[in-house]
């Protein structure tokens, strides 16, 4: 099975319109996940044969707005997703502020193999896009939690915790470099002069940085069945609580707290 992540940014007007020709050929075939379409752009990630998702993609690259669309993939055998949904949406990835577009302004792409440079330097903030549940799963050495519970409080933490005065240069990640693009023209928007990005987010990084030269800790949570990847983008080792959604270690899962299926130590209560 693989499993392809991808998102472009791009005037999409006729959004509405793109939905139905791109649900019927996934069907066709037999294409599971969930793809976003906005005004914004396209968001998705989905996994099939490879055949099929070839098809998926020389049908969106013939439409001119994604005939650069750049697309991470990985193999598993695990069942990914058990449906395909293509949605409609305000956004692509929410944030809450419709005035900041990645398509006017975004931060300075870095490449997976010039990151660790970027982030060993002492005065780079370093940030972890992400919201804390996916934080406690694995993330950079030295990397800032910024303890959020959804992207929609990005902007909140960055107004209370962070000053473009005394924040000079400031390098951020995130799992597929979606919500890095808006954060990153946030912060342009705030008066922040030096805004770096990881190209691709964590999952490309993991793809091209050899296990030896890798500043990563631990595992890279992801928004399907597999939970979690680690080097390589191979399979991980967390599970989800069915209660809660909480992702789970080995050691959690052998917590007198957990039972499988019903609860663990952090809905127990």
């Amino acid at each position: 099975m693989l499993v392809a992540a991808f998102y472009k940014f791009v005037s999409l007007p006729d959004y509405a319109e793109f939905r139905d020709p791109l649900l019927a050929l996934c069907q066709a075939q037999d294409i599971r996940g969930t793809i976003l379409l906005a005004q914004e752009g396209i968001n998705g990630t989905i996994a099939g044969s490879r055949d099929a998702i070839d098809k998926i993609f020389t049908y969106l690259r013939n439409d001119w707005r994604f005939a650069n669309l750049e697309i991470k993939e990985s193999e598993t055998e695990s069942r990914v997703f058990d449906r395909l949904k293509v949605k409609l949406k305000k956004e692509i990835v929410t944030l809450g502020l419709p005035e900041i577009s990645p398509t006017q302004q975004v931060g300075t792409y870095v490449k997976p193999k010039d990151w660790n440079a970027v982030i060993s330097d002492p005065e780079t903030i370093v940030l972890d896009v992400r919201n804390r549940f996916e934080v406690s799963v694995g993330s950079f050495e030295g990397a800032i939690d910024p303890e959020t519970a959804s992207f929609r409080q990005f902007p909140d933490y960055v107004r209370s915790q962070l000053d473009p005065a005394k924040h000079k240069k400031v390098a951020m990640f995130c799992t597929g470099g979606i919500r890095c693009e808006k954060a990153s023209s946030y912060m342009l928007s705030q008066g922040f002069e030096e805004v770096y990005h990881l190209e691709g987010g964590i999952l490309k990084y993991l793809e091209e940085v050899p296990s030896e030269e890798s500043l990563w800790r631990g595992e890279c949570f992801v928004f399907d069945q597999r939970v979690a990847v680690t080097q390589g983008v191979k399979d991980g080792s967390y599970v989800l609580c069915q209660a809660c959604g909480h992702p789970l270690s080995p050691d959690e899962q052998t917590l007198l707290h957990y039972q499988a299926g019903i609860a663990c130590p952090y809905c127990s209560e």
